[in-house]
């Protein structure tokens, strides 16, 4: 399998990337869809609009957010579907997977990245 690579939306467009998916429910403020240069938006994988409001991006409840989004990943038909699709795309190419938050650690990409890593490893 290729490599998968976070990246946030706001870092500049390279070569290296391959597939560029942006994985954020919401579009990121402040950038245009030709700047972006998106091969896909799957926001349906991102976590659900009530986990996302709960957590907040407060750092002290990213344990509890992250086992519920890992939860929503696992159960969820569509967010399986789009999992399938990453991995199948990152068969072929590089993926880097696109985000908005801040916090380079504490966010749902990390947490996505985390799952498929452990799919990979199956």
């Amino acid at each position: 399998m290729a490599r998968i690579i976070l990246k946030r939306i706001y870092e500049p467009v390279d070569e290296l990337d391959g597939c560029r998916i942006l994985i954020d429910r919401l579009w990121p403020r402040g950038i245009s869809k030709d700047e972006a240069r998106l091969s896909y938006w799957f926001k349906e994988v991102a976590p659900s609009n009530e986990l996302r409001k709960s957590f907040c991006h407060v750092p002290e409840l990213f344990e509890e957010f992250r086992t519920r989004y890992l939860e929503e990943l696992r159960t969820n038909e569509e967010k399986q579907d789009l999992i399938r699709q990453i991995v199948d795309l990152a068969e072929k190419d590089a993926v880097t997977l696109l985000y908005g938050a801040k916090d380079l650690v504490h966010n749902h990409a990390q947490v996505l990245l985390e799952e498929l890593n452990r799919l990979k490893e199956q």
